[in-house]
């Protein structure tokens, strides 16, 4: 089945007792027990939730997965999922990980014993140097935020398997629209489904799906004992944002390739970073795992005065935080998803400061070029 179908098939699920097309809201905390000895499927709603449920299976299949549990954001669902290890545990990590992930291994986890060691995971000899022997699981973020590095996910798989680690792969950028890390073998992929999964800018989510029933009993304890539950509007408005996932990833993506190549050619640009141009140095891995580059990119205008410059004369991307929405959205990493890494840090990562990552929406891509072009000619004029 394509992709496109199998989305509106698993996100539209018939209610059994109406037949209404949209699945239920149930706002209900709890639930009425027939039989005294033996409680049904839901009892309290932090343990399950009919609505939460129809979106958790919608998000698994997409996935590929057999297990799918959502979360309150993006970071509830990776916290979680880190939380299954425990102290004494090393996880080898990609040096090109979201802020907030890498604020909780250095300044949370870090508390709990739980170590990590970042790597550049393009370099697939790095990565398996960095294993010890109270390693657990190499953790891959890909295309990476904000300089969207790309990794070679069989490759990781190969060399965890080959020493009994699992496999974590953050997925938001792509979308299981788009890419599906489980089919290489991942072992556990989660997302902000804040991002492209919902496709709005009107919820935080997050998710973490996976085949295997021994990960999904550890996911779904922390889940069930720390409580942060994705709430049942917020379940719905997931549901009805992910039948669009489709033709949303297919337009954004497409325009996302021709403005990367415009901007290829703009000489106040010094660097463009997008997995979708011929001239990424990991081009070909995209195109083994992945349909095409996505519908996030970033580029580098030379400083921070020069950055500054462009998004106070651009007129259609939201200068904000977040990315993945309807909406064009232009932000600055250095002060906001990167924010927690010092300066040497950023340096490291490749969060250069004339960094702007731009997340592509729906746009006349005709109209977002002559956007961005107007803004920069409009550079050192003040």
């Amino acid at each position: 089945m394509d992709d496109l179908t199998k989305i509106l098939q698993v996100t539209t699920t018939h209610d059994q007792l109406t037949g209404a097309v949209n699945t239920p809201i149930q706002l209900s905390a709890t639930f009425a027990q027939t039989d005294f000895d033996n409680l049904g499927e839901f009892d309290y709603a932090r343990s399950g939730n009919p609505t939460r449920l129809a979106a958790e299976k919608a998000v698994a299949a997409l996935e590929h997965a057999t297990h799918g549990y959502l979360f309150s954001s993006g970071m509830a669902a990776i916290s979680s999922v880190l939380m299954t290890f425990s102290a004494g545990d090393h996880i080898v990590v990609t040096s090109h990980v979201y802020g907030g992930t890498f604020r909780v291994l250095t300044d949370v986890l870090s508390r709990f014993g739980i170590t990590h060691t970042f790597v550049d995971c393009g370099e697939l000899a790095d990565v398996a140097a960095a294993i010890l022997p109270n390693t657990k699981a190499i953790y891959i973020e890909t295309p990476s935020n904000p300089t969207l590095s790309v990794t070679d996910i069989a490759g990781i798989v190969a060399i965890a398997k080959a020493h009994d680690l699992l496999t974590i792969a953050d997925n938001t950028f792509m979308s299981p629209a788009l890419q599906k890390p489980l089919d290489f073998g991942v072992d556990v992929v989660v997302h902000s489904a804040t991002k492209f999964l919902a496709g709005h800018s009107d919820i935080l989510a997050g998710t973490a799906v996976t085949k295997r029933d021994d990960l999904a009993e550890q996911i779904y304890f922390i889940q069930n004992a720390v409580g942060a539950t994705l709430g049942v509007l917020d379940s719905w408005l997931l549901l009805r944002g992910m039948k669009t996932l489709g033709v949303r990833m297919a337009q954004a993506s497409a325009s996302a390739t021709q403005l990367a190549a415009w901007l290829t050619d703009q000489p106040q640009v010094n660097a463009v970073h997008y997995p979708g141009l011929p001239t990424h140095p990991n081009y070909q891995v995209q195109l083994t795992q992945a349909k095409n580059g996505g519908a996030v990119l970033s580029f580098d205008v030379g400083s921070i005065e020069n950055a500054r410059q462009l998004v106070k004369h651009l007129t259609i991307p939201i200068y904000s935080v977040s990315l993945g929405g309807v909406e064009s959205i232009i932000s600055y990493p250095p002060k906001m998803s990167h924010a927690e890494l010092s300066a040497a840090e950023q340096v490291a990562s490749g969060i250069t400061p004339g960094l702007l990552r731009y997340s592509v929406g729906l746009e006349s891509i005709t109209d977002i070029i002559a956007d961005l072009s107007n803004a920069f000619s409009n550079l050192g004029e003040e």
